[in-house]
C-alpha cells in the first residue's frame, strides 16, 4: 500500500539527480547522495509515524465515545450466542476453545462450583464480555460500532478459532480476513504461479530530463536510448522496439562502438529490497543479438557510472567515469574486462568523457568549471587543465566534440562555443570564442562533412554551423518539448533530437520536427484503462493528462491540468474522470478533449476514482478519510451528490464496487478494510463477516482475503502500491515498492504465494492495470517517469479463478488451525 505521502525505496539515482537547467547541471548533486539518502530515510520514517499517530488518535477518540455509551447498558443479559448471526450456533468444541481465551478465563468462585457445563460456560462468557468491554475497550478496534458490534468483536475471536477467518499482521496491527463459504479447508488450498507470463512489449518515455549524450543511431537504423532500467532500440522507420533489459537499476549513460553495433551502457548503484547497496557496473553488449559480451567494473565503481566512451582504435578500450566523490577515471580492456589504468579525476561534477579519434592515448573530460586533457601512457594517466586565459571561465562546460582538423570544440553554460588548441608550450588553451545561444549550449554534434550542430537550452534552438563556425541555418523546438538535450545525425540532413521534457523528435530544418517518442517528466500515479478500446490514460505531478494507444504505441493526445493522481473511465467509454491533488476532480470528453464537469470534494488530494459497473455511480476516495458518492446521468456528463461514506480513520487508498453495484470495499492508510452499503444510503456494514462471499466487479484493493498472498512476510504496509485483477479473474498484477511487477494466480489467499517477477522500472512502481481484453499489463514507475507495456503470454485455458479456488478446496472437510 503506497501513498503519495509515504514515499519510500526511491532509487538513489533519483534522489541524487535533479532536473537540469541552464545553469545547474545534471550531475551537480551527485556528490551528496549519502546525505540526501539518509535524510530521505529519516523523513519517511517520521511521516510513517505521523500517519499512524493520526489514525490511532482518531481511533482512540471514537473508542472513548463508544465506551461512554456502553457503560449504562445491561451487560448481564448478554451471551455470546446472542451475538452470533442467525443460523450459527456454538459447538461444544468452539465453547471449549473459548474457555481458554485470554481475558475470558477469569472465574467467580461461585461459578466454579456449578457442575453444569453449559451454565458454567455461559457465566464465563457474561463475565468475559463485561471485562472485555469495560476493561479492554481502549484496545479493541471499532469504527463507531454500536453495542451489537461489541458482540461481533467477540464473534471474530470465536470464528478465528474455528477456522472461519485469518489474521494478517502489518506493522503489528491485526487485519482480519474472512474465509469465503466455498473454502472448506484453508490449509488444503494449492498456491501455484499463474500459467500466464509477461513479456516486455513496449516502453513509453525517454530519459532526457537529467541525462546527456544518450541518443545514438545504430547501423541497423535503430535509435538507441534508455529510460529506467531498459535500453530501448527503436527502429525509426519500422516503428518497432527491441529492449536490452540486463541492468538491475537505472541506466545512466550510453555510448556506441565505432562499428555501430556494440553498445556500452552504465547503471547506477541502487539498493535491494532490504536497503543494501547494489554495485554498479557497465555492460558491453551486441545490439543485433542483445547478448551481453562483457561486464565491466563490478565492485569497482561507487554510486554509479556517469559517463562511458569507446576508443576509436577499433574500440579496444573503454573509458569510464564513476559517481564517487573523486569521480574516478578508469580505462578498461574491452576484450578481457580488465582495468588498464585508473586515476582520481576531480571533486567537481564530470559530465562527459571521450577519446581523441586521432589518438587513443588522449582522453578529454569536462564538467563544472573545467576541461581536462589526459594522456594514457604505460598504464597511467596524467592530466593537463585547459587554460581559459583572457576568456571568462564558465560555470559549466556542458559538452565537447572533435573537429575534422583535430581541434576540440566545447559548449558551455554561457552560450559560447570555445575552440581549443595546443600551444607551443604543450598547454591547451582557447583559440577562439563563438557566441552561439542564449543560455547554455547543451549539446554539439559533428556532421560528416565538417558542419556542426549545436543545441541550446534556454532558447531551444538548433543551429547549423559551417566548418569555420559561421551560422548557416537554425530552427526552434516547440516549447512543450523543452530544451535540446542531445542531437543524433541520421543522414546529414535529417536528425534526431532528445529534449529535456523526455521527448525524441525527428525532422529537418526545412520540414520541422515531429515527436516520435514522448513521456511524462515527473512522478506518475494515475493510471486507467479504457473499458473496450486499446487506450489508457496516465497523469501525475507534471500536470499532464495523457491518453495513449496500446496498439499503435503512441500518444493520442495530452492536456495540461493540475497534479493528477487518479483516474477512471466511465463504463460507456465516452468520458474519463481525473482526481487532482487539491480535492478537485474533472470529467473529460474523450472525443472533444473538453472538460464537461468540474467538482471539488474537500481540500485534500484525491486518491481513487471508481465508477460502479453499470456507470450509475461514481465513488471518489479522498485523503480527508471520506468516500464521496455521486449519481451519474447523461452518459457520464452530469453528476449529483448521492452520499458520503464516513468511517475510515485514515486516508482512502483503494476501493472496489461489487458486481451488483450496491456495495463498496475500501482500504485506508492505516490498513483498514471496510464495507459499505451504497444502495442502503452509504452505510458502513458493521458485520464484515457478511461480505465474505460478495463478488467484486474489480479487485484493486491491496488488502483482502483473495490477495493476501501478495504480501511478503515482514511488509510494512507500503510495500504494495497497487494491484489489479484481470477481467477473466485468473491473474493479479502487483506493483511493489522495489521496482518490480509481479504476476500472481487469482485468488492467492495464502502467504508466500508463488509468482512471476519482472524488472524494468528504476523506481517504485506506482500503479498497474490490465487492458480491457487482458492482452497486456501496463505498469508505471514513480520517479523513473517510465510506462512499461507487458504482453500477456497465454499458458493455457483452464477454469476461472473462482472455480479454481473452489475446486482446490471443496474436497476437504477438516478445519484448519488458526
Amino acid at each position: 500500500m503506497r501513498t503519495l505521502i509515504l514515499s519510500s525505496s526511491i532509487s538513489p539515482d533519483w534522489l541524487s539527480w535533479s532536473i537540469c537547467t541552464d545553469d545547474v547541471s545534471a550531475g551537480s548533486s551527485a556528490e551528496y547522495p549519502d546525505r540526501v539518502s539518509m535524510m530521505e530515510g529519516r523523513l519517511q520514517l517520521q511521516e510513517n509515524e505521523i500517519t499512524l499517530l493520526k489514525s490511532s488518535l482518531a481511533d482512540a477518540l471514537r473508542r472513548l465515545r463508544l465506551h461512554d455509551q456502553l457503560i449504562p447498558l445491561d451487560i448481564q443479559s448478554l451471551s455470546l450466542e446472542d451475538a452470533l448471526p442467525k443460523g450459527i450456533s456454538l459447538t461444544e468444541g468452539s465453547r471449549a476453545k473459548l474457555h481458554c481465551i485470554q481475558g475470558l478465563e477469569e472465574e467467580d468462585e461461585e461459578v466454579e462450583k456449578e457442575k453444569d457445563l453449559k451454565t458454567n460456560i455461559h457465566m464465563k462468557l457474561r463475565i468475559g464480555l463485561r471485562k472485555f468491554i469495560l476493561n479492554h475497550g481502549r484496545n479493541w478496534r471499532c469504527t463507531n460500532e454500536s453495542m451489537v458490534q461489541s458482540c461481533h468483536t467477540l464473534f471474530l475471536i470465536c470464528h478465528w478459532l474455528t477456522g472461519q477467518s485469518i489474521k494478517m499482521f502489518i506493522r503489528g496491527r491485526p487485519i482480519t480476513m474472512y474465509v469465503p463459504s466455498n473454502i472448506q479447508n484453508y490449509d488444503d488450498l494449492r498456491m501455484e504461479p499463474p500459467v500466464e507470463k509477461l513479456e516486455l512489449d513496449w516502453v513509453y518515455g525517454y530519459r532526457g530530463r537529467d541525462c546527456r549524450a544518450n541518443l545514438y543511431l545504430l547501423a541497423s537504423g535503430e535509435a538507441v536510448y534508455f529510460i529506467a532500467c531498459v535500453v530501448v532500440l527503436y527502429h525509426i522507420n519500422n516503428r518497432t522496439q527491441r529492449h536490452y533489459s540486463k541492468h538491475t537499476d537505472c541506466v545512466r549513460c550510453l555510448t556506441i562502438h565505432p562499428d555501430k553495433v556494440r553498445v556500452a551502457s552504465g547503471q547506477t548503484a541502487g539498493v535491494d529490497k532490504d536497503g543494501k547497496p547494489l554495485q554498479p557496473y557497465v555492460h558491453i553488449w551486441d545490439s543485433s543479438t542483445l547478448i551481453t559480451l562483457q561486464q565491466i567494473g563490478l565492485g569497482t565503481f561507487e554510486r554509479g557510472v556517469g559517463s562511458v566512451a569507446f576508443s576509436f582504435d577499433s574500440g579496444a578500450f573503454l573509458c569510464v567515469i564513476d559517481d564517487s566523490n573523486e569521480h574516478m577515471l578508469s580505462v578498461w580492456d574491452c576484450a578481457k574486462g580488465t582495468k588498464h589504468a585508473e586515476v582520481k579525476s576531480t571533486n567537481e561534477a564530470v559530465f562527459t568523457v571521450e577519446f581523441n579519434p586521432n589518438d587513443s592515448t588522449n582522453i578529454i573530460t569536462c564538467g563544472k568549471s573545467h576541461v581536462y586533457f589526459w594522456t594514457l601512457s604505460a598504464g597511467s594517466l596524467t592530466k593537463k587543465q585547459g587554460i581559459f586565459g583572457k576568456y571568462k571561465k564558465p560555470k559549466f562546460i556542458q559538452c565537447f566534440v572533435f573537429s575534422l582538423t583535430g581541434d576540440v570544440l566545447t559548449g558551455d553554460s554561457e552560450g559560447n562555443i570555445l575552440t581549443w588548441g595546443k600551444s607551443p608550450g604543450d598547454t591547451f588553451q582557447i583559440m577562439r570564442q563563438t557566441r552561439a545561444h542564449d543560455g547554455s549550449v547543451f549539446t554539439l554534434c559533428m556532421l560528416q562533412g565538417g558542419a556542426l550542430l549545436s543545441g541550446g537550452g534556454k532558447d531551444r534552438k538548433i543551429i547549423r554551423w559551417s566548418a569555420d563556425l559561421a551560422p548557416e541555418r537554425e530552427c526552434e523546438i516547440p516549447e512543450k518539448f523543452g530544451a535540446v538535450r542531445c542531437i543524433a545525425d541520421v543522414d546529414g540532413e535529417e536528425v534526431l533530437v532528445g529534449t529535456t521534457r523526455n521527448a525524441i523528435l525527428r525532422g529537418t530544418f526545412s520540414d520541422g520536427f515531429v515527436a516520435i517518442v514522448q513521456g511524462h517528466v515527473d512522478e506518475m500515479w494515475g493510471l486507467a484503462t479504457h473499458p473496450s478500446q486499446d487506450v489508457f490514460l496516465t497523469c501525475g505531478h507534471d500536470r499532464q493528462v495523457c491518453v495513449w494507444n496500446t496498439e499503435e504505441h503512441k500518444l493520442d493526445w495530452c492536456t495540461t491540468l493540475e497534479y493528477g493522481l487518479c483516474a477512471d473511465f466511465c463504463p460507456n467509454g465516452a468520458v474519463v474522470s481525473v482526481g487532482l491533488s487539491t480535492g478537485r476532480w474533472l470529467v473529460l470528453d474523450l472525443q472533444t478533449k473538453d472538460v464537461v464537469s468540474d467538482y471539488t470534494d474537500g481540500n485534500e488530494q484525491l486518491s481513487v476514482m471508481r465508477y460502479s459497473p453499470d456507470g450509475s455511480f461514481l465513488a471518489v476516495g479522498s485523503h480527508d478519510n471520506f468516500i464521496y458518492i455521486y449519481n451519474v446521468t447523461e452518459s457520464g456528463r452530469r453528476y449529483s451528490r448521492y452520499g458520503k461514506c464516513n468511517g475510515h480513520s485514515s486516508f482512502i487508498t483503494h476501493l472496489d464496487w461489487s458486481k451488483d453495484g450496491k456495495y463498496i470495499m475500501s482500504n485506508s492508510g492505516d490498513y483498514e478494510i471496510l464495507y459499505w452499503d451504497i444502495a442502503g444510503g452509504c452505510k458502513l456494514l458493521r458485520n464484515r463477516y457478511e461480505s465474505k462471499d460478495r463478488e467484486w466487479a474489480s479487485y484493486t484493493c491491496v488488502l483482502g482475503f483473495h490477495v493476501m498472498g501478495v504480501w511478503l512476510e515482514g511488509s510494512d504496509g507500503t510495500d504494495i502500491n497497487a494491484l489489479c485483477r484481470s477481467h477473466n479473474e485468473r491473474m493479479v498484477a502487483v506493483a511493489d515498492d522495489f521496482c518490480k511487477v509481479h504476476l500472481f494466480q487469482y485468488p492467492c489467499p495464502k502467504p508466500k504465494a508463488p509468482n512471476h517477477s519482472y524488472e524494468g522500472h528504476g523506481s517504485h512502481v506506482t500503479n498497474v492495470r490490465f487492458t480491457h481484453c487482458d492482452s497486456h499489463v501496463l505498469s508505471m514507475g514513480g520517479k523513473d517517469t517510465c510506462i512499461l507495456q507487458w504482453r500477456v503470454k497465454r499458458g493455457g485455458t483452464g477454469d476461472s479463478g473462482r472455480d479454481r479456488l473452489h475446486s482446490s478446496s471443496s474436497t476437504s472437510t477438516s478445519s484448519p488451525e488458526p
